[in-house]
């Protein structure tokens, strides 16, 4: 990926979130697994995570992100063209969640699909959307990152019961001009050779859950975590380093970074390999824990909300995911 030389600028124009009511503890995790806060907290910097309501699905969610990017961007619905949902914990296999989302809002006349690429989803879908607006044939795109990881996650697995959580965000990206802000250059790879450290196994056609394996929990998340630290530091580390030389940007020209909120050892890592000091660093990671796609995608709404980013500041968003994927992107607010 290069720098984002075309003709029309594409600048974001909205951002939105949603986190479900339900809020779970480390203590409330010390009631149904081996753990405590003090283990959770000094691993994995996580305090508590929110989980959505049995009838609460991952449609529900993204509906109300995207409508509160729609509201801070001032469109509506109907004026948008491109519907792009991050995830891997869709309503359904098919149809897409985004086709839920496109009813929800009326869009009527927009494109809608989802894309699968785990945490860096949100990102992908960034990269995507800019491209289509950029070659002139959309105008309004609606991006989300959204998971319902609750319902993929073995509640007797302490090594990743206690990491993840639900929850979406959003943003409305739209064909700008050159004083409102734009995406500087982008930065994604993937790494198909790692696709066994950090998976769902079954579920697929591979795999489908039948009577004889569904006690074997094979529809639950698996992940080697160490292996996963190793190549998320490096993957994030190289994206970024690579974005913001694209962009044309140092260390002292970046307002914030934006990383994907997994883990504060890998987030502070990122940070003193980068040579950034941490205060330009945002994180929420205690708040919510690991929302897979929709991670960067709350705090870069968070960071929005909270004043942290102003017109003309430039900022890094960058993520790590099952794939293996990675992302970075650099954008001027």
């Amino acid at each position: 990926m290069s720098a984002n030389t075309s003709k029309i600028p594409v600048t974001i124009a909205g951002t939105g979130c949603y986190l479900p009511e339900r809020i779970m503890t480390n203590e409330d995790l010390e009631k149904l697994v081996d753990t405590s806060d003090e283990w959770i907290t000094n691993l994995t910097g996580i305090k508590e995570r929110r989980i959505c309501a049995d009838d609460e699905n991952t449609s529900d969610i993204s509906t109300k992100a995207a409508e509160n990017a729609l509201e801070n961007a001032g469109i509506k619905g109907a004026d948008i063209d491109l519907i792009i949902v991050g995830t891997v914990t869709p309503d359904t296999t098919t149809p897409s969640t985004a086709c839920y989302v496109q009813h929800n809002i009326g869009a009527k006349s927009a494109l809608a699909f989802d894309i699968s690429a785990a945490c860096t989803g949100f990102l992908y879908a960034m990269e995507l959307a800019q491209r289509m607006i950029s070659d002139g044939h959309y105008k309004n795109a609606l991006i989300i990152g959204a998971e319902k990881l609750s319902s993929v996650i073995n509640w007797e697995d302490r090594n990743t019961c206690v990491l993840f959580g639900d929850g979406a965000g959003a943003a409305v990206l739209t064909a700008g001009s050159e004083n409102t802000g734009r995406i500087l250059a982008t930065e994604l790879g993937t790494d198909g050779s790692q696709t066994s450290i950090l998976n769902i196994p079954g579920g697929g056609s591979a795999c489908p859950i039948r009577a004889e394996n569904v006690q074997d929990k094979l529809n639950f998340l698996s992940m080697q975590g160490r292996e996963v630290f190793k190549h998320a530091v490096n993957a994030m580390k190289n994206s970024a380093e690579a974005v913001i030389e694209k962009a044309g940007l140092n260390a002292d020209s970046i307002k914030l970074v934006v990383p994907h909120q997994a883990n504060i050892r890998i987030i502070d890592a990122i940070a003193d390999r980068l040579t950034i000091p941490n205060e330009k660093i945002f994180v929420n990671l205690h708040k919510y824990g690991n929302t897979s796609a929709a991670a960067v995608a709350i705090a870069l709404d968070e960071a929005h909300r909270e004043g942290k980013i102003q017109r003309g500041d430039n900022i890094i968003l960058v993520g790590f995911g099952a794939g293996l994927t990675w992302a970075a992107i650099a954008i001027e607010w």
